[in-house]
């Protein structure tokens, strides 16, 4: 009994010991499942940690754009004391400064620049000043950061070409070209660029047409040379769309490196003056024209840098500002052109500029009446005793003003009518073979102002036929058609057949007279005399 009474007691204990040992594992495993989530978090946050000690922050002073359609446009960014600020311009040169972004993107030329949004004041953003051409990075101009900096400024846009840039150059416009391979550049083979290439180029880069295509024009490439040959028609829009093959010979010899120089663009005009060369300034700026200010000490520097991005020659006056106002510009003089200034956005009057070439350039031909130029490998040739006329005109930009004639031993003058004069030679001879010119002289915006014409080169040579033969011709020609035209216009009477006999003996008599004149003013004195001996 004692025995069995013991027995129950140790299962019991058996019992009860197993049954805390599974409700202390059940309540492990619930720990255990509970605290997974946690242990799976902790890991990831520790990983996370260590990818990002593994992964340094961008260096200070880096650029990016962001928000564009390529990764060579959009707003710019810079990486500013641990945060990624936009960039503001109180003094922005435009593409000058545009240029250095571009070129820290490892980016081609800038194409174009414009302005963003308002900043919101008291936000956080970055300004740059006193940037020099030649740097290839921000980290060497003058920067500033904070809130505040940018209050009353502006986010900056900026757009490179992706493919192409122009290296070594004067301006933005000029240099050796280079193309994008495989994130190098490499310079392309003279042989391998025509001038439809050249076409595209200078419309990527954002410039005008090209004026000049020459291996050599602007060093050599340090790097490797392009191994295609581009295959443009000229009309597409970026070198990317042109198609290329591969290069008949694999060798570029030195001085072959392609250099090309475009003319500036188009974004510069002077209207309201009656030529090209004079008027108020205008700048296109993101799809509209604008009217360009400045201020009283920077005018005359404003307007040599218009003259000369206009082809226009000097600066001859800067007349008082008009009523309309506009952005403020800031050159130094030596820009090729306006883009390459200062731009602020306070506004001032605008300016009116006179260039020195105002006037277009005259033409000068020549005609004459009895069929006696033929054009000869020189130029045009005069048969001896011929009389000939120099025309002179212009186009009608100014009322007035007055024609010089050049030429070799002598100069003559006449008035402009209708903008043209006559200049009449009766007879030619030796004394007027040589080159001529026109000079058109005008008084215009109280200024002298001239433009010359081209060269016209005239020689002089010996009839084929003598010349009283022909004009014998000419007078019968001319009596011919008086009597026809007498003849066919008019119905005469007997009396007055008569009379038109007579008349037509007249103008028969007087015909030979004419041709007898004329004869012996061919023949000289010492064979008139002789004429008379013998009559």
């Amino acid at each position: 009994m004692r025995d069995e009474s013991k027995s129950r007691a140790a299962r019991s204990t058996l019992q009860s010991s197993l049954h805390y040992s599974r409700l202390y594992s059940s309540v492990e495993l619930q720990l255990e499942t509970d605290m997974i989530p946690a242990v799976v978090l902790m890991t990831l946050l520790w990983s996370t940690d260590l990818q990002a000690q593994s992964v340094s922050p961008p260096a200070e002073y880096s650029v990016r754009l962001v928000n564009g359609t390529t990764s060579c446009s959009g707003t710019v960014e810079v990486f500013y004391e641990g945060e990624w600020l936009g960039l503001c311009f109180r003094w922005w040169r435009m593409m000058r400064d545009a240029k250095i972004v571009c070129r820290e993107l490892d980016c081609g030329n800038p194409v174009a620049e414009s302005r963003g949004p308002l900043f919101v004041d008291g936000r956080r953003g970055v300004t740059m000043w006193r940037c020099r051409r030649d740097e290839s990075s921000i980290r060497w101009c003058n920067i500033k950061g904070g809130p505040g900096v940018c209050d009353g400024g502006y986010y900056r846009h900026v757009t490179c070409s992706e493919s192409v840039r122009l290296v070594g150059g004067a301006g933005l416009c000029s240099g050796r070209v280079e193309v994008k391979s495989n994130q190098s550049w490499a310079s392309v083979c003279e042989a391998d660029f025509d001038r439809q290439d050249a076409e595209v180029v200078c419309r990527d880069v954002g410039c005008g047409a090209p004026a000049a295509l020459q291996g050599g024009l602007y060093g050599e490439g340090e790097g490797q040379t392009w191994d295609k040959e581009f295959q443009c028609k000229g009309k597409e829009s970026l070198l990317l769309d042109c198609d290329t093959s591969d290069r008949e010979n694999n060798t570029c010899l030195p001085g072959n490196a392609v250099g090309l120089t475009c003319s500036e663009p188009d974004d510069v005009r002077l209207v309201g003056g009656g030529s090209r060369c004079a008027g108020g300034v205008e700048w296109y700026d993101q799809g509209e024209w604008r009217t360009v200010g400045a201020d009283d000490g920077d005018q005359r520097v404003v307007a040599a840098v218009v003259c000369r991005q206009l082809g226009c020659g000097s600066t001859v006056s800067v007349l008082p500002g008009n009523t309309t106002r506009g952005k403020n510009i800031i050159c130094s003089g030596s820009e090729s052109s306006l883009r390459d200034c200062y731009r602020m956005y306070d506004l001032l009057p605008g300016l009116t500029v006179i260039c020195s070439d105002l006037l277009v350039q005259p033409d000068i031909y020549l005609t004459d009446p009895m069929g006696g130029v033929s054009r000869g490998h020189q130029g045009p040739e005069m048969f001896r005793g011929y009389n000939f006329t120099i025309t002179c005109s212009t186009q009608p930009q100014y009322p007035g003003g007055s024609f010089l004639l050049t030429f070799t031993g002598s100069n003559r003058t006449q008035p402009a009518v209708n903008h043209s004069a006559a200049f009449l030679f009766p007879a030619a001879d030796d004394s007027h073979q040589g080159n001529y010119s026109c000079v058109y002289d005008n008084y215009v915006f109280s200024h002298n102002f001239s433009s010359e014409s081209e060269l016209l080169s005239l020689t002089i040579t010996a009839s084929p036929l003598p010349a009283f033969i022909i004009r014998h011709v000419v007078v019968l020609l001319i009596l011919l058609t008086t009597i026809t035209t007498s003849y066919l216009y008019y119905k005469p009477t007997r009396r007055q057949k008569r009379v038109n006999r007579v008349s037509s003996m007249d103008l028969y008599v007087n015909a030979m007279e004419m041709v007898s004149l004329s004869s012996r003013a061919e023949a000289g004195p010492g064979e008139e005399r002789a004429a008379q001996g013998t009559e």
